[in-house]
């Protein structure tokens, strides 16, 4: 598609989203009026119509107020209140009684002032003052003025007056509309969810009179945590109409009825993010302390608000990596990628809640409570912690990692096609991990929290990905004279494909200019100060070699930007045969916004490969590095199996060039495919040799083929050749091979990678070749039609169509169907048994309770084979 096509296709997009946000917009308008007509009839006269009484008789005696707590079984936590009493005098104008209050004849501002030192001295007696609430005399006239009011009115005539005090009979949080304008509407209506820098507003009702500005005083408390502390930031106190400074809270009044007060609240933008109680005092002059319960709220990052951390200045990537509850992961290798449909359903039902549970079962949260919960409003904080939870190594987390081929116990993490069920099984079996993930099953369902958070993430894919295990920038890898690749004792190892997350945050720990994207790693690789957690590594940092810089930047840039040595393992002794600075890190990808195009961003981590700014850049990283090393501050944590000096005296240091003469090869060799590898049939190739010298060559190549794990462990080979192949002055030429099916089919891992290598060496000559060749084996695709148009909340028919690709018949078959907004949960149907390159097609019906862009995500799954993909993008149509 052109550059004019796509322009045309997200303005579309866009205006889709605006016509449908406009159409929630009006229905929450609706049933928010609705709500409120209903509230105010069940109220009836003595909410709508406050009485006031006021008498200026100087017989009216001053009364003690005397407060109760009523704990009325009919009442909920909600409704119950503190109440006061404070003596009767009949009413002529009633048959009951109503409360007496004294005051002296005192100013406005003498009021106000009488009434915040009350306010302060008897209503939060235990509280300390805080430079973010503002209490004592920087919020009042001050003591002077008080003591002289109240010395006047005890020279004057007293002044009586007979009020009731304010009572509040219901409050409307006004959930529907708040998500709306926030957000999150998708995650709930029900339910107040609210982001920080943002207002937000409330409605209060009141039981029998209205609000009056010099008689009452309300403050507002927000408290979070199991331990909430104003010095931490986890309790707040606020008073209607006081600004604070850009740390405080605020409560502006926006609307006041006879008997109603609608108020606009804001948490700063660097406020602790998390669950939230929300309660009110509320200080009649002489007249009653009452204290509510309003409700509960979630508060959450914001990426729209100028002030946050998060904060991204695009509303399509806003899109994209908050509001986007789909996408694809990349897989395969750097010659086959191939988008791999995920679901993330950050807006599922019970997500948030279970996303707020991981965070309370972090060890963070065990150990101090209070600490963790006053340094959730850091992303950086907040992300190291998800990171840890995310896998099940040093807690109860979400997931266990198992790269042994051995899944009875749990689900192969190839047939996962998202997060919402994993991380229901995990809330539903009391947190118990969930078997089994791998990277991009870790990164997926971190995508899933962060994006539920707030914080805008998506996923990336790095093929050949290196892991490098002592941190000398040198992937190590070995062969034996056959041709086949060793497992490495040092654990190095050049993976597939990696696949981790990226999450935009400023960085304000770290210079100027590294904020952005952030590299966080969920897969448990390496510990990063004692638990199994990477990041966030500025994606910046890491492009420019600043690996001095926190989090884990020199294993993050390994991972991009390592050289692979390549060593021959024969009589004890090892022999170098290689040494490759362009083997690391191709195609890092991630989908593109508002498309289900691939975008590159290899550019965003390292220089053009082989560049003379790459190199400066890779020689700046090692210098770093050893200077690290040098002081004994390099990654305490990990057990490095190779010393650093060894490294250092390597054909790699720092005054050596990349290449030495005898690596300069004269004959070379190719892998060529000659028919796409699909699974089920033979894989035919050739290996190509070329003499680029000027002298004949005489070579023995050894053959081999082996599957790979996607981290790039081997297993054992199943298919040897040795060709000898004669060669003439600049003449190439072809050794034809053949892998059969019935071969390398009993051998295949779940990742269907096979490793196909040759070794070559010349009879006179003790110069060896070495050159090896990933296959991904494919199978045709599931293909998914939608039968009508789709609607909101009418029923909707999805045809299936899948087939069996192999000549030989698969049992315990089972597809499984997923999609946000379209299925309440994953749907499996058994399908049994498919014969040999059996095509079958099932129709299920659904109803989209959801509208805008969905899509459904499918897998087949058999006794041959784990993980048959297929998806489909459907526009569901707001229901009218």
């Amino acid at each position: 598609m052109g550059e004019r096509g796509k322009g045309a296709a997200e303005k579309r997009l866009n205006e889709e989203r605006k016509g449908e946000r406009e159409r929630k917009i009006s229905t929450h308008r609706l049933q928010e009026a609705t709500e409120v007509r209903a509230g105010q009839d069940a109220q009836g006269l003595a909410i709508r119509e406050g009485r006031r009484y006021w008498d200026s008789s100087p017989q009216c005696p001053p009364t003690t107020p005397t407060v109760t707590y009523d704990h009325s079984p009919g009442l909920s936590n909600r409704r119950r209140s503190l109440s006061v009493s404070c003596g009767t005098l009949p009413d002529s104008q009633s048959s009951g009684s109503r409360p007496i209050v004294s005051t002296p004849n005192l100013s406005k501002h003498q009021v106000l002032g009488w009434r915040r030192k009350q306010t302060l001295w008897s209503q939060f007696p235990e509280a300390p003052v805080h430079p973010a609430v503002l209490w004592g005399a920087a919020l009042e006239p001050g003591a002077a003025t008080m003591a002289q009011g109240l010395d006047h009115a005890a020279q004057s005539c007293c002044l009586a007056c007979l009020i009731t005090g304010l009572e509040v009979a219901l409050t409307d949080l006004r959930s529907s509309w708040n998500n709306v304008y926030h957000h999150t509407e998708d995650i709930s209506v029900d339910h107040l969810l609210v982001r920080r820098g943002q207002a937000f507003s409330i409605t209060l009702y009141f039981r029998s009179r209205g609000f009056q500005p010099v008689l009452d005083n309300i403050i507002f408390v927000v408290e979070t945590g199991p331990l909430p502390d104003l010095a931490k930031g986890t309790r707040a106190v606020f008073s209607l109409e006081n600004h604070g400074g850009p740390s405080s809270w605020v409560a502006l009044l926006e609307k006041q009825g006879d008997t109603s007060l609608e108020v606009s609240l804001c948490a700063p933008a660097m406020a602790a993010v998390g669950r939230y109680l929300l309660k009110v005092h509320i200080n009649s002059f002489q007249g009653s302390v009452t204290a509510y319960k309003l409700g509960e709220f979630i508060l959450l990052f914001n990426p729209w608000c100028p002030g946050d951390a998060v904060y991204l200045d695009s509303e399509p990537q806003r899109q994209e990596y908050v509001v986007n509850d789909y996408g694809f992961i990349y897989q395969g290798n750097k010659n086959w990628i191939r988008p791999c449909p995920w679901n993330y359903g950050q807006f599922e039902e019970n997500i948030i809640d279970i996303c707020l549970e991981l965070l309370d079962k972090s060890l963070n949260f065990q150990i101090d409570p209070g600490t963790d919960c006053a340094l959730r409003g850091s992303p950086v904080y907040i992300s190291r912690v998800v990171c840890a939870m995310i896998n099940s190594n040093d807690d109860n987390g979400v997931l266990n990692g198992n790269w042994s081929e051995n899944y009875l116990d749990g689900v192969n993490p190839a047939e996962w096609t998202g997060s919402v069920a994993i991380l229901k099984q995990w809330h539903a079996t009391g947190c118990q991990p969930v078997r089994y993930g791998q990277c991009w099953v870790f990164a997926a369902v971190m995508c899933t929290v962060m994006r539920c958070l707030g914080i805008p993430t998506r996923v990336i894919t790095n093929f050949d990905s290196g892991h490098d295990t002592d941190g000398n920038l040198i992937i190590d890898e070995y062969y034996d004279n056959t041709g086949r690749i060793l497992e490495n004792k040092k654990k190095d190892t050049v993976w597939n494909f990696h696949v981790w997350n990226e999450c935009w945050m400023a960085r304000k720990d770290l210079p100027p200019g590294y904020g952005g994207w952030q590299v966080l790693d969920a897969t448990p690789q390496e510990t990063s100060n004692g638990l199994y957690c990477c990041g966030p590594a500025s994606v910046r940092a890491i492009k420019e070699g600043e690996v001095d810089l926190n989090y884990d930047t020199p294993f993050v840039f390994s991972m991009v930007n390592a050289d692979c040595m390549s060593w021959l393992v024969y009589g004890g002794k090892e022999q170098k045969l290689r040494q490759d600075t362009t083997s690391v890190g191709h195609f890092i990808s991630t989908k593109s916004i508002q498309s289900d195009e691939r975008d590159d961003v290899t550019e965003n981590y390292k220089y053009g490969e082989g560049s003379p700014q790459e190199r400066l850049v890779f020689q700046k990283a090692l210098q770093k590095l050893n200077a690290r090393r040098s002081q004994g501050a390099f990654r305490a944590d990990s057990q490095p199996s190779r010393s650093m000096s060894q490294s250092w005296d390597s054909p790699r240091s720092l005054d050596t060039p990349s290449l030495q003469p005898s690596d300069i090869v004269q004959v070379s060799l190719k892998f060529k495919l000659l028919d796409p590898p699909n699974m089920g049939q033979d894989i035919n190739f050739v290996l190509l040799a070329l003499n680029t010298s000027s002298q004949f060559k005489d070579l023995k190549v050894n053959l081999s083929a082996q599957s790979l794990l996607h981290d790039g462990s081997p297993l054992p080979p199943f298919w040897q050749d040795t060709a000898f192949i004669t060669l003439s002055p600049d003449e190439e030429r072809t050794y034809t091979c053949k892998i059969p099916y019935a071969q390398y089919s009993q051998y295949l891992s779940t990742d269907k990678l096979i490793r196909i290598s040759a070794l070559g060496e010349e009879k006179s000559s003790p110069e060896k070749i070495l050159v090896n060749k990933i296959v991904t084996l494919t199978y045709p695709g599931i293909m998914i039609n939608v039968l009508g148009a789709a609607v909101m909340n009418q029923p909707l028919s999805i045809q299936v169509i899948f087939s069996n690709p192999l000549s030989e018949p698969v049992e315990n078959c089972v597809l499984t169907l997923e999609g946000s907004g379209l299925f309440k949960k994953q749907q499996r149907v058994l399908i049994g048994v498919l014969k040999p390159h059996h095509r079958a097609t099932i129709t299920l019906k659904t109803v989209p309770f959801k509208s805008g862009p969905r899509q459904i995500q499918a897998n087949l799954r058999s006794n041959k084979f784990k993980d048959i993909k297929g998806y489909r993008n459907i526009y569901v149509d707001f229901a009218l």
